[in-house]
């Protein structure tokens, strides 16, 4: 039996992570991320996805839009996919995005895989609605709603899985389409929207969940937590600070205004850079011996690869798996629905690196040790 399957890949996902823009909706966003330097990287998470499928040769027919819109990764891939449609410019865009899943929708396929992050779920959500399951590719930089998979390799074993069906073949749950306003971001601000809810292939450990917000208690504990850490900060010694209100207590501690959505680097009680890109945290980098602190993303778990692309596979092996602070109010971390931490690097070897057990700081003297794993 043949299935039908749609890939679409939105080419420009992510590209805003590295260089700190924390997204590239928007046109100008996108021309910014360019001059800045950064690199498309959908592409080469969904042939990982696709390469990871292991699809029953005979058994699936791809149905894709041309060129970077999935028909260049399915082909490289060793796929030989159909083409029904293509971008009207060259370049992608929403409208393009939903022109494919119209498409995909009018030929009865039995699941879309996406490469995209938030922007790209919600267009394609805004056509097919829970007519056809979908299943995320995370490249995103934000990445809050809950139709993505962990990583591209479990997407791509989570959708075979799914097509394969059998009387013990995985089932179907609702999962949340949510979106954030990238310009109130960018003001650090955060303003999430649910659009509704998607029908998605459901295996706990391989889907990830839609972003949780903090809960108030504990947060005494996380103050006097960035009261003693901002305290034991050593001299000429540089700090790299995460995204997230857990950390930028320590920048309160330490008189300092953070970039709440962004990275922070500090060297002797001040801010040398403020909402940094991967370029700017390795020029800093030169020279200095550096720590990295970072937060969890509630009812994610995910420690790096989701909202801190900045914080890269190169950053971090400059800086050292050594020379990483974890810190987390408890109450986030009992609630993690796998009772992992995740990373997602975009480096296999590094993500094994990350894997095992790590100490995570949630108070003044207190630490929980939880699982890390690679997506």
């Amino acid at each position: 039996m043949t299935v039908r399957v749609g890939l679409i890949v939105n080419p420009i996902a992510g590209m805003g992570g590295k260089v700190g823009l924390k997204g590239t909706d928007g046109e100008a966003t996108l021309d910014k991320a360019r001059a800045l330097g950064a690199e498309p990287l959908a592409n080469t998470r969904a042939e990982a996805a696709l390469a990871a499928a292991s699809w029953q040769r005979g058994t699936l027919e791809l149905l894709t839009f041309a060129g970077d819109m999935g028909e260049t990764t399915a082909t490289k891939a060793g796929l030989e996919p159909t083409v029904i449609g293509n971008s009207r410019a060259g370049a992608s865009d929403a409208g393009d995005t939903a022109a494919a899943a119209r498409a995909m929708l009018e030929r009865d396929v039995g699941l879309i895989l996406f490469a995209g992050g938030d922007g790209t779920a919600r267009d394609i959500f805004q056509v097919i609605g829970q007519e056809v399951p979908v299943l995320g590719i995370p490249t995103g930089v934000k990445m809050h709603s809950a139709v993505f998979a962990t990583g591209p390799a479990s997407a791509g074993r989570l959708a075979a899985e799914y097509l394969r069906g059998g009387t013990a073949g995985i089932g179907l749950a609702d999962a949340e389409i949510m979106d954030i306003d990238e310009e109130e971001q960018r003001r650090n601000r955060l303003s999430a929207k649910l659009f509704g809810y998607a029908r998605v292939p459901f295996e706990r450990r391989a889907l990830q969940y839609a972003k949780a917000a903090s809960h108030v208690s504990g947060q005494a504990k996380l103050d006097a937590l960035g009261r003693d850490t901002a305290a034991g900060m050593e001299q000429d010694v540089l700090y790299i600070i995460g995204p997230g209100s857990t950390t930028q207590r320590l920048l309160q501690h330490l008189g300092l205004e953070g970039s709440l959505l962004g990275v922070d680097v500090v060297l002797n009680g001040k801010a040398v850079v403020r909402d940094a890109s991967e370029a700017d945290l390795l020029q800093a980098l030169d020279g200095h011996e550096a720590r990295i602190i970072s937060g969890v993303i509630g009812g994610q778990g995910f420690l790096f690869g989701r909202g801190n692309q900045q914080i890269s596979a190169g950053v971090i092996r400059r800086v050292g798996v050594d020379n990483l602070m974890v810190v987390a109010a408890v109450e986030k971390l009992i609630a993690l629905p796998t009772n992992r931490l995740l990373v997602d690097t975009g480096d296999s070897d590094l993500d094994a690196d990350l894997s095992g057990f790590m100490r995570v700081h949630t108070g003044p003297g207190e630490t929980m040790m939880l699982a890390v794993a690679a997506a």
